[in-house]
């Protein structure tokens, strides 16, 4: 039986991105089935988007979120010349302020966090994987994140037009709520 199952295991972990065949424990939940969780146990799940503010006012929001804590931040005053980009940084106090977010819903550390960024990978998958490493034993990521993966053919080639939240007729809008949107100013 296992020399039927191992080349089986291997032909389908070959055949998935490299983030997550390379993933710890870590499955990931579909926007569907977040948003399904969400209207069923409200009071249980915190859904947190974890993109920079600025990328938010650009690409849209959901309302359905509990708040914007962002995982990695862009530093402005940093070009990174290798990835022809401003620099990225982790926010070093993202942690603590998914653990004030729980607190102030009645929630603790063992709750159910789900973490949203842009495409699940980049942003989605670490910051889940930081909190189980902090602590947060049930934290989790969205998988394809807020806007989907890019159309690798077509006419439409390279547009983020498949699968995710925005792609999967949830609801959202072009315009951050200012009481979820992550803000220096208070």
């Amino acid at each position: 039986m296992k020399q039927y199952l191992t080349p089986l295991f291997l032909s389908v972990v070959m055949t998935l991105p490299l983030s997550i065949a390379q993933a710890s424990d870590i499955s990931g939940i579909s926007p569907k089935a977040t948003y399904e969780l969400l209207q069923q146990k409200p009071d249980e799940v915190l859904f947190i988007d974890v993109r920079d503010p600025i990328e938010i006012m650009f690409i849209g929001f959901t309302d359905e979120v509990d708040l914007n804590i962002p995982y990695l931040m862009v530093d402005r005053s940093q070009w990174d010349a290798k990835k022809n980009r401003f620099r990225l940084y982790q926010n070093p106090d993202f942690a603590t302020q998914v653990e004030q977010a729980l607190l102030q819903r009645g929630l603790d550390k063992q709750a159910t966090v789900i973490t949203m960024c842009r495409s699940g990978s980049e942003r989605g998958l670490p910051s889940a994987e930081f909190l189980r490493k902090h602590g947060f034993p049930n934290a989790t990521y969205m998988i394809n994140g807020f806007q989907g993966s890019s159309a690798k053919e077509g006419e439409k080639t390279g547009f983020r037009i498949q699968n995710g939240w925005q792609n999967s007729g949830l609801p959202w809008g072009s315009k951050p709520n200012p009481d979820k949107i992550y803000r220096i100013d208070r």
